[in-house]
């Protein structure tokens, strides 16, 4: 059992560094909001074999963003990751009423949270085994799922 924890970050380098251990942290299932994911590192082959292999074992990954632009022209291992484990791995766009949301958060397992108050800056915090500092970013995150559409659907050909 993890040890309850919380820091606070103001880098990007911190932020990279926390957000990584929530990701190492997590067993379930990781649930994350950002505008565009232009500040999470989807890209890096680290992340993207961390990820793989959360999936391998059978985690659930679900993302909500306001535009995939970004993943799309800059996370190629990302991409593939979702066309292998489209089963697990979710991606939803939000609607135009919900455009105005501008925090940034990751939870893994609902005891795990590194949360950006404001996507254009890196200020935030990651709290580790602390279910309590997960509930804001949770039923925000749930309101955000329910609210939004699906996107990086495969055809029916595979394309």
């Amino acid at each position: 059992m993890q040890e309850a924890q919380t820091v606070r970050f103001d880098t990007r380098a911190e932020f990279d560094i926390q957000f990584r251990a929530c990701l190492a942290a997590a067993r379930a299932r990781i649930d994350l909001f950002d505008p565009d994911f232009a500040v999470f590192p989807l890209g890096a082959s680290e992340v993207e074999a961390s990820l793989r292999e959360f999936l391998k074992r059978g985690g659930v990954l679900r993302l909500a963003m306001h535009s995939p632009a970004h993943i799309e022209r800059h996370y190629p291992r990302f991409v593939r990751l979702l066309r292998d484990y489209s089963h697990l791995l979710s991606c939803r766009n939000t609607p135009k009423g919900l455009r105005t949301l501008t925090d940034s958060f990751c939870i893994a397992d609902d005891v795990h949270v590194v949360r950006r108050f404001h996507s254009a800056h890196m200020r935030g915090g990651a709290s580790f085994a602390v279910p309590d500092a997960v509930d804001l970013p949770r039923h925000r995150f749930d309101a955000i799922w329910e609210e939004s559409f699906p996107v990086f659907q495969s055809t029916t050909t595979g394309l």
